[in-house]
C-alpha cells in the first residue's frame, strides 16, 4: 500500500551529523522525525550481521589502527571491483565488536569526524531494539528499510545473507514495519520464499547492470535501465512492491514521469540519497566552490518531493522532514 505521504528515511541514520551505522546517528535521526532507518548489513565470518556500508571497513572504522588486525588486510574482488582493505568477513564479531566507527567523508563532515572513535559497530539486532525504543519514545512506529548488499558474493563465500537476515527480520515484526530493498532482485524473491513480510524495493542505478545478473550472464545481462521501461516496470511489478532510484533519474525532465508510469503498474518509489552539500548536489543547485558547504538543498529537495516519490533518503533527516512538510503543506 503507498504511504499516504512520502516517507523521510534516515540514510544509515542520520549520517549528515554522525558517523554512519552508530547508536547515536540512529537515534538521532528519531528524535529528528524520520519514518525509518536504512541499515546496509554485511556479515561476519561467523555469521552474525553487522551494519557497515560495504563489507571493506577500513574507511568507515579504526581497524588500521590495531597492529593485532595488520594481517588481516587483503584485496578481494567484490561484485568486479577490486578492493584492497580489511573485510567484515575476515573478522569474528567478537573481533569486530573491538572497533570503533569513524566519519566516512572526513573533509566533507568534519563536524561529524569529531566523534571519530567514541562508538562501536552495531548489529542489525541492534538497531532493531533501537527502533522499538525508539517508537516507545516517540510513540510512532519506526521502520527498516534493510539494505542487503553484496549478496551474490557473499553466498560465494559460505554466507547466504537471505537465510540470516529472514530469521532475524521475523523474530522482530510480522511485516508493517518491514522493507527490504537490494540492488539484486533475486535476493529479494529468496528472502520473501523465507517467510519475511513487508515490502520488497528493487534499488536502480543510474548504469551497469545488477551483480546477481552478471554473475548468470556476463556482458548479456540486463542494465538497470531497461528496467525502467514500460515493459520493464510492469515485469518488476509482478515480483516486488516498489523501486528505488539515483535522484539524478528524478531531476531530468522526465523525472515526474518515471514515477507516474511506476505508479501506473502499482510501484512505489523511493529515491537516494538527498543531501545539502554542494559535493552532493545538481550543479545548478550549488553555491560557491565549497565542496562541503551546503548550496541551494531546498531547490532540489523540492524537485524531487514534486514530481511524486514515496519515499526520500536522507543524511539530514530534518532537512527532509522541513522540505516534506512545506510540500505536501502540513504543519
Amino acid at each position: 500500500m503507498r504511504p499516504p505521504r512520502p516517507l523521510v528515511i534516515g540514510h544509515r541514520g542520520a549520517s549528515g551529523y554522525r558517523p554512519e551505522h552508530t547508536r547515536s546517528a540512529y537515534e538521532l535521526a528519531i528524535t529528528l522525525g524520520v519514518d525509518a532507518i536504512e541499515p546496509d548489513i554485511v556479515a561476519t565470518r561467523d555469521g552474525v550481521l553487522v551494519l557497515r556500508h560495504e563489507n571493506e571497513i577500513s574507511g568507515t572504522t579504526d581497524v588500521a589502527a590495531h597492529p593485532e588486525f595488520a594481517d588481516r588486510r587483503a584485496t578481494k574482488r567484490v561484485d568486479g571491483v577490486s578492493l584492497t582493505g580489511w573485510f567484515t568477513e575476515d573478522f569474528t564479531w567478537a573481533e569486530l565488536s573491538t572497533l570503533r566507527a569513524t566519519e566516512r567523508l572526513p573533509q566533507v563532515r568534519q563536524a561529524s569526524a569529531t566523534f571519530d572513535g567514541t562508538e562501536p559497530i552495531l548489529r542489525l539486532r541492534d538497531l532493531l531494539e533501537i527502533l522499538d525504543a525508539g517508537a516507545e519514545r516517540t510513540g510512532r512506529p519506526i521502520s527498516v528499510v534493510a539494505e542487503v548488499k553484496h549478496p551474490t558474493y557473499f553466498a560465494s563465500i559460505g554466507l547466504p545473507l537471505d537465510e540470516l537476515i529472514a530469521d532475524e527480520l521475523k523474530a522482530w515484526d510480522d511485516g508493517p514495519r518491514i522493507i527490504v530493498e537490494c540492488f539484486e532482485q533475486t535476493v529479494l524473491g529468496e528472502i520473501r520464499e523465507r517467510g519475511v513480510r513487508g515490502r520488497f524495493i528493487y534499488l536502480v542505478e543510474s548504469r551497469g547492470s545488477a551483480p546477481d545478473l552478471v554473475a548468470r550472464f556476463g556482458d548479456q545481462a540486463l542494465p538497470y535501465s531497461a528496467q525502467l521501461t514500460d515493459a520493464g516496470l510492469a515485469r518488476l511489478a509482478k515480483q516486488v512492491d516498489g523501486v528505488s532510484v539515483d535522484k539524478s533519474l528524478l531531476l531530468r525532465p522526465t523525472g515526474a514521469a518515471l514515477v507516474a508510469r511506476a505508479h501506473a503498474v502499482g510501484l512505489d518509489v523511493f529515491t537516494w540519497t538527498l543531501r545539502p552539500e554542494n559535493r552532493f548536489l545538481a550543479p545548478e543547485n550549488r553555491v560557491g566552490k565549497g565542496a562541503r558547504d551546503w548550496g541551494d538543498w531546498r531547490t532540489e529537495f523540492d524537485a524531487i518531493l514534486g514530481t511524486g516519490v514515496d519515499g526520500i533518503f536522507v543524511d539530514h533527516p530534518d532537512l527532509g522532514v522541513q522540505a516534506r512538510a512545506e510540500v505536501t503543506g502540513e504543519t
